[in-house]
């Protein structure tokens, strides 16, 4: 099972990508790709989306209807197109995330966009550990032990751009203290603000806007 729970801080990445996505809007079918335990495919659904989530392993029951799939293979048939494909802290897991872009290509609807949150290890936290001649093997975050690629924003666009997409920055999380400082959380609007402020330093995760690029 998953160590990622819920984030419910305003400024963290799963609050941001509610923030991001408005069924009114951008259409209601909506694939979440590594949807985990659930918890984000539950709000989203609360939401006003019809979501349908794929995962290795399913750590919970019940609604949304899932699929059990190793995203490191083909992927199986989908029940879409999708209106919204969700890929929250998942490209940075897999061995060849590119190719998962490729096949998510046909899943889209036409004027559909994948909304993906992505880790930045340009972060000054990240920098300094690297500077001081660290680098750490922690269950999450940015030196996450599972993680395969650490990348900066130029490559993660580079990424979105060889799969056939045309790329955007929506938001950015700032560093979560509150997650391992209770009492430090209120410095999380802060982190944030400055994250926005200087995204490439002090982004956290980006979040990101793909769309399928043009034909002409």
């Amino acid at each position: 099972m998953s160590v990622y729970t819920l984030k419910d801080s305003p400024y963290s990445s799963h609050q941001r990508l509610l923030a991001l996505l408005d069924p009114a809007r951008d259409g209601r079918r909506l694939l979440d790709v590594g949807c985990g335990n659930g918890f984000l495919s539950r709000l989203l659904a609360a939401k006003g989306f019809s979501v349908t989530g794929i995962e290795h392993s399913l750590g919970f029951d019940g609604p949304p209807p899932a699929i059990v799939h190793d995203l490191e293979l083909p992927l199986p048939s989908l029940p879409g197109p999708f209106d919204v494909i969700v890929i929250g802290d998942v490209l940075e897991h897999l061995r060849q995330p590119d190719t998962l872009l490729r096949q998510l290509l046909p899943h889209l609807a036409p004027g559909g966009k994948i909304l993906a949150s992505l880790p930045n290890s340009g972060n000054l936290y990240f920098r300094l550990h690297i500077l001081l001649g660290s680098f750490p093997e922690h269950d999450k975050g940015l030196f996450d032990r599972t993680h395969l690629h650490f990348w900066m924003l130029r490559n993660w666009r580079n990424l979105f751009d060889r799969s056939g997409y045309s790329f955007s920055l929506a938001d950015v999380t700032g560093i979560p203290v509150g997650l391992a400082i209770p009492a430090l959380s209120w410095l999380e609007a802060l982190c944030y603000h400055l994250a926005r402020a200087w995204k490439t330093l002090l982004a956290y995760q980006f979040l990101v806007v793909a769309n399928r690029k043009s034909s002409s």
